[in-house]
């Protein structure tokens, strides 16, 4: 490439750069740099709600019937709606009855403001009532006995819209929708109710909570709608994910979209264009509603995104569990014991203090059993739980629910075979079965009666549906995921609101779980330790776009695990203290607990020493380490790799990771980006916090950065 081609490129991508930034008016601030002072409100005025904190805006329209009209992204001013659909809409008795809407708008590709005046009530849809306004009320009273980087519940206001029956036949059931709109970030939460108060049982067969007929953002003459693209300007989740896949996306049983044939102005051919989103579990509820009891759905988050860029939408995606799920801002520093007896946890738990260790969890393989409900055995963990919360360390240990055989009485039932099988592991138990109630039970006992602090629920329930008649948790298989998902919803709850921290191979983080897993094959423990470390980051880097580092963990193998030879684990852990420092330097510097897996911290005072400075060097830098996290370069073998932290309102404003993996001293030349730290000019950037130098950022928030690696190593820098 000649000079002045070269320069041209990077006067190119100069100018990309700067595009890629979040445009926002002068007026505005970017509210993931400097939260917004609006607070979240809503306002009345004539026959108009809305809802509306800056960020995020939502209109009703009170007319024959309540219905949304406007529903906006302040951030860059997208409107999200073309057409009006129904507030929610259920399935009861198998008759079909829409939530509040109001029909008559014949275009379906845009809504004119004051057309809504027009439009009809739906006579057979259940009718507006009246509106109540609050503040937010928290569904779990969540309680934190570990370190944690969020101490707030989120704040905002609630309203709730009652609705009527349109028929004497349902004259006995109220309705309600519940919107929260939160302070400081573009989100809305959305969930109904419904309350049976007549003397006869309701069969609900489908709860559709959420109805929005969406603007397109893209327009296919041709094309299926599971080939095209979805709405990228709305981001939903629920409470109600699960697979194992250790990801929402995946996890997600409730999201659907669909097309609209009623839209006749679309561009498709065909009028296949996925633009009416409904969102509802498919195998839920099939339940029957008795007299006196509160149906309540799944909690629909809408979270409006006002960029493509997946950083940034990762990054809005971590300000959305700190905001709802604060719990998972929690991280103490553990390890996994295997353990034979009690002696050796009690040496464990000395380890821990002499490290700077704060808790001990018994891994699977030890001689924990919390099924165990005998006095012997409670009394017995109640004296190391009390020993270990003498020395101020936490407790926990390991429980395995769904991948196991039990009987033919209390396992899943195939609905095809009428046999135990067909679970998502094959063969599972029922939490609704006596076994599993009974579980449930024994486990709430176990963590009442010792005082644990920690619960690692492996195999927690994945879904699976059971055609069972007779167990007593479920009526059969029409309502068994629903009842078994409250089984273990309530028992987290119940955990999460007793102090107690949760990990869980599963997304349950909306219903109480602490920590899953960030990503990773079980048997690349079995590598050796060169390898572990390259895939390790790898994990890290791709586990922590759309979790906070806070919400994954990780593994070191301190002993054998999954196979492998003397050059796949640490012990003597003396003749590996390289491997082992930079090990805990990564998970730690990326903020993500692993899961030290053995029977001690350290075999001589020489490994105390190091594991002991690597866990002062965290804690000194614990604030920033757990913030969010850039992710700088993927580590490929071939050249440096890298991560930084942000987190504009930390004295030190960032915390830089760079590695070099290969065999040669590497110098190299990047351009850091540090927009999220939310310095403007100029950034001071220390090499492990010593030797510090001013460097100046262009207009795209960037400075350039040079620095040298030896073979193998690692550095780390502190940004101010």
């Amino acid at each position: 490439m000649t000079k002045v081609s070269s320069m041209k490129f990077i006067k190119l991508f100069f100018l990309y750069s700067i595009l890629l930034l979040p445009q926002f008016s002068t007026a505005q601030t970017d509210w993931l740099i400097q939260p917004i002072q609006q607070k979240a409100n809503i306002n009345i005025q004539d026959n108009y709600i809305e809802l509306n904190n800056g960020l995020a805006k939502r209109i009703f329209y009170i007319g024959p019937n309540i219905a949304c009209i406007d529903y906006t992204n302040l951030s860059n001013g997208q409107q999200l709606l073309r057409s009006i659909e129904p507030e929610a809409r259920v399935v009861m008795d198998g008759q079909m009855y829409n939530i509040g809407g109001l029909i008559g708008q014949t275009e379906k590709a845009y809504l004119i403001k004051g057309s809504e005046k027009k439009l009809l009530s739906d006579k057979n849809a259940f009718q507006f009532k009246g509106y109540h306004i609050d503040t937010i009320a928290h569904y779990i009273q969540w309680k934190s006995t570990t370190w944690n980087s969020n101490k707030k519940q989120a704040k905002g206001k609630s309203i709730r819209f009652d609705f009527i029956a349109p028929n004497n036949h349902l004259s006995n059931l109220t309705i309600s929708v519940h919107y929260n709109l939160y302070d400081g970030i573009p989100l809305i939460t959305k969930w109904i109710e419904i309350k049976n108060n007549g003397e006869q049982k309701v069969k609900i067969n489908r709860v559709v909570n959420e109805v929005l007929g969406l603007v397109e953002e893209e327009s296919a003459v041709v094309g299926k709608p599971e080939v095209m693209k979805k709405q990228h300007g709305i981001y939903v989740e629920t409470n109600y994910a699960f697979n194992n896949a250790m990801r929402y996306d995946i996890s997600d049983q409730t999201t659907h979209w669909k097309i609209d044939s009623s839209y006749t102005s679309q561009v498709n051919y065909n009028y296949e264009t996925p633009c009416l989103l409904e969102i509802y579990p498919e195998r839920a509820p099939g339940i029957e509603l008795a007299k006196g009891e509160t149906f309540t759905s799944v909690r629909t988050n809408e979270l409006l995104m006002d960029s493509y860029d997946r950083q940034r939408r990762g990054l809005m995606l971590r300000k959305m569990y700190r905001t709802i799920a604060p719990w998972t801002t929690q991280n103490p520093i553990f390890m996994h014991l295997v353990s034979k007896n009690d002696e050796e946890v009690k040496a464990a738990i000395d380890q821990c203090v002499a490290t700077g260790y704060e808790a001990v969890i018994l891994s699977f393989g030890s001689h924990l059993n919390m099924e165990d409900s005998s006095q012997k055995n409670i009394i017995k963990w109640k004296t190391l739980a009390d020993y270990a919360h003498q020395k101020n360390i936490l407790l926990g240990g390991y429980s395995l629910f769904s991948s196991r055989r039990i009987s033919d009485a209390d396992d899943v039932i195939d609905i095809k075979t009428g046999k135990p099988g067909g679970a998502f592991f094959g063969n599972a138990p029922c939490f609704g079965s006596k076994w599993g109630l009974a579980y449930r039970d024994k486990i709430k006992y176990f963590f009442k009666q010792t005082g644990f602090d920690i619960w690692e629920n492996d195999g927690p329930y994945p879904g699976d549906v059971c055609a069972s008649t007779v167990h007593p948790g479920h009526k059969g298989y029409d309502d068994s995921q629903w009842r078994q998902m409250e089984i273990q919803k309530d028992l987290y709850k119940w955990l999460n609101e007793r102090g107690v921290y949760i990990n869980a191979p599963d997304w349950y983080f909306l219903d109480g779980t602490h920590k899953i897993a960030v990503g990773y094959r079980e048997v690349n423990f079995s590598l050796s330790r060169a390898q572990q470390k390259i895939i390790n980051r790898q994990n890290i880097h791709d586990g922590t776009i759309e979790k906070t580092p806070s919400m994954g963990w990780g593994f070191v193998p301190l002993t054998k695990y999954q196979g492998g030879g003397e050059d796949a684990v640490l012990e003597p852990l003396q003749d590996h203290l390289e491997d082992y420092e930079q090990l805990m330097m990564q998970y730690y510097g990326a903020g993500v607990q692993a899961c030290y897996r053995g029977p001690r911290l350290y075999d001589t005072d020489k490994t105390r020493v190091k594991v002991q400075s690597v866990i002062d060097w965290y804690k000194k830098y614990r604030s920033i380490l757990n913030a969010d996290m850039i992710q700088l370069r993927r580590a490929d073998g071939r050249d440096w790799d890298g991560w930084l932290h942000v987190d504009p309102a930390l004295p030190q404003k960032g915390l830089m990771m760079l590695f070099n993996p290969t065999n040669e001293t590497i110098t190299r030349t990047i351009q850091l980006p540090l927009y999220y730290t939310g310095l403007k000019d100029k950034a001071t950037i220390a090499a492990k916090g010593n030797t510090s130098k001013i460097y100046t950022m262009n207009r795209a928030y960037e400075t350039s950065f040079s620095f040298t690696l030896a073979p193998g190593a690692y550095e780390w820098f502190t940004i101010e």
